[in-house]
């Protein structure tokens, strides 16, 4: 029956046809899954062609063996006789001498690559998790081809920071995510009220572009309902937060050990780390001299003028100033200027490590102004509000989106970042514009056209750097 409560008159193929539509759907899906693994098995590096073709160059010399073997023990079979007339249809004289060769060539090759293939399933099978093998390729991709990758660490908050991590993920697996630990507001808001951690809703996000998007589930529900009308006492709270709280839980309360937990559990590719193990509390200033406290507040807050955190001692993760100082490119942003990026950098012992690394530095500036922090703030305004924070010589690059939006595509008052440059600096940093907005959602960046503008500035800059520190030490 139909909604209407009249009788369907389809015929029973069309049912059929409905019914087949999933399975052929399902089994083309397979098919480009079984293709895209083959491609990711063949990729340079990670290790498989060259032993296939040794193995290839090994099967090619003991067949050589063996038939000068054949040939020395049949040289004094008589033609014609039994063993002669055997010989001769096994070796296909009675073909033109040319075929012979590509006949036997052609059946070799697929013996052995279908030989190859059921060996490599069979001993792969217990280590697949679907009928693709995805999972185990992706694997031994990560491991013996993007462990080659430059060493990254990307320093934030908020969105802008997981989506630049989707991207780079895909260039290298020495990945370190430094993440701000100022926010106040939603479900990192109450676990920091009420278990006195420091929030994890943008660490989770990291962990979700990194790992899985599982972490991102919410549970029905809002977190300041009263339960259990509002969904139990896990409403509103993503999967990611409570793992993270029960991770800090299994390690005694000590939220970096937690959050390392968190990265081993989910064998992350490259690895998340708080700025600090303390919860910080952001402040900002505006022009007119009105001071705002907590992070949630100061992003819907206009004309800032300064930033400042509390405690202000607080002492950095050391795995995060080790990354640092062992990077070969250092990312700030993209994210909200004030909330996002600054806690971070206003941290003493990481700004100074920042700094002080020989890495180099590339600022992404935002692709859209933010109704309240940012408002009316153009590209210039952004690296001066920067170094104004985080000190002359922080970045070494900003790099800026250059497609316009489409009419109406930001709901206002966000607006595309104006162009405008140079900043008022004594010594203003090189500046790159890249078309790497995302056409589906002009308020943020695309993350894989932001990764690629990003490692083709380290490619070119990078490689400057490199001869210009080779000619110094000449």
């Amino acid at each position: 029956m139909t909604d209407d409560g009249h009788r369907d008159r389809r015929s029973p193929k069309a049912d059929d046809a409905v019914r087949e539509e999933p399975l052929v759907s399902r089994r083309l899906d397979g098919e480009r899954l079984a293709v895209a693994n083959l491609r990711r098995w063949l990729t340079p590096g990670i290790g498989v062609k060259r032993w296939l073709l040794l193995t290839f160059a090994g099967l090619l010399i003991l067949s050589l063996g063996a038939a000068h073997v054949i040939r020395q023990v049949t040289r004094d079979v008589e033609p014609g006789g039994p063993t002669g007339t055997i010989l001769d249809a096994v070796t296909f004289q009675f073909l033109p001498y040319p075929l012979r060769g590509l006949i036997v060539g052609i059946v070799g090759l697929a013996l052995l690559g279908l030989g190859a293939y059921r060996t490599i399933g069979a001993l792969t099978a217990p280590f697949r998790p679907s009928r693709g093998g995805g999972r185990l390729v992706e694997l031994i991709y990560q491991r013996k081809s993007l462990a080659r990758g430059p060493r990254v660490v990307v320093i934030g908050g908020g969105t802008g920071q997981s989506t630049i991590l989707r991207g780079l993920k895909e260039h290298t697996s020495n990945l370190t995510a430094i993440v701000a630990v100022a926010d106040d507001g939603g479900s990192s808001g109450v676990l920091r009220e009420e278990l006195g951690i420091p929030p994890v809703g943008d660490i989770r996000r990291c962990l979700a572009a990194l790992a899985g998007e599982v972490l991102e589930h919410r549970f029905a529900g809002s977190p300041t309902d009263a339960a259990p009308e509002g969904g139990g006492p896990l409403g509103g709270h993503p999967v990611g937060n409570i793992l993270l709280a029960a991770m800090t839980q299994l390690e005694g309360g000590d939220f970096e050990e937690g959050v390392r937990r968190a990265n081993r559990v989910l064998a992350v590719r490259g690895q998340v780390l708080p700025a600090a193990a303390t919860p910080l509390i952001l402040h900002a200033r505006t022009h007119d001299g009105h001071v705002i406290d907590g992070q949630s507040l100061i992003t819907k807050t206009s004309g800032i003028e300064r930033a400042w955190v509390t405690p202000a001692d607080v002492a950095a993760c050391e795995d995060a100033l080790a990354a640092i100082a062992d990077a070969d490119l250092i990312v700030l942003g993209p994210g909200s200027l004030y909330t996002s990026l600054l806690p971070s950098l206003l941290l003493p012992e990481i700004r100074d490590a920042v700094a002080a690394s020989p890495a180099l530095r590339v600022y992404v500036c935002n692709v859209a102004t933010q109704d309240g922090e940012t408002a009316d703030l153009d590209l210039a305004g952004h690296v001066e509000a920067l170094v104004a924070h985080a000190g002359a010589g922080i970045i070494d690059v900003v790099l800026a989106n250059n497609r316009p939006a489409e009419p109406g595509a930001l709901r206002a008052p966000s607006q595309p970042v104006r162009l405008t440059w140079p900043p008022t600096l004594a010594t203003a940093p090189r500046v790159v514009l890249d078309d790497v907005v995302d056409t589906g959602a002009a308020q943020r960046h695309d993350p894989d056209r932001l990764a690629a503008a990003v490692m083709r500035i380290l490619d070119r800059e990078g490689a400057a750097r490199r001869r210009t520190s080779s000619s110094r030490t000449a």
